[in-house]
């Protein structure tokens, strides 16, 4: 994979000296963040929903409509949102990730 002004060059295997390729990808994961391939360093947050919603799914699914408002927005902050916003102080946020990422904790309140 590559990041920076040649991301996008075409590029040829390249093969070990046992003989093996090692192929070229467009997103790996380092430590739990999808890192794309792109012209500076950027990563891909839309594998981060999922863990969201069925920790969100989980949580509401136990307190269920029983829980105060404040209870409900309080077990979300601290069970469902670092799993959202996990690796976000490492790449960079630009207004569409973070409309994205509005977007699915509106999405969850409004089941």
């Amino acid at each position: 994979m590559r990041i920076g002004s040649r991301f996008s060059v075409r590029r040829t295997n390249i093969t070990t000296t046992a003989g093996h390729k090692v192929t070229w990808c467009s997103e790996t994961r380092y430590l739990g963040v999808y890192i794309t391939a792109a012209r500076e360093l950027r990563c891909s947050h839309s594998n981060a929903k999922q863990p969201f919603y069925g920790s969100f799914n989980a949580v509401f699914g136990n307190v269920g409509r029983c829980a105060s408002e404040g209870v409900i927005v309080e077990l979300l902050k601290t069970k469902c949102l670092p799993s959202l916003l996990y690796g976000t102080e490492a790449c960079p946020v630009n207004k569409s990730v973070l409309r994205s990422l509005k977007l699915v904790i509106n999405n969850a309140f409004l089941n």
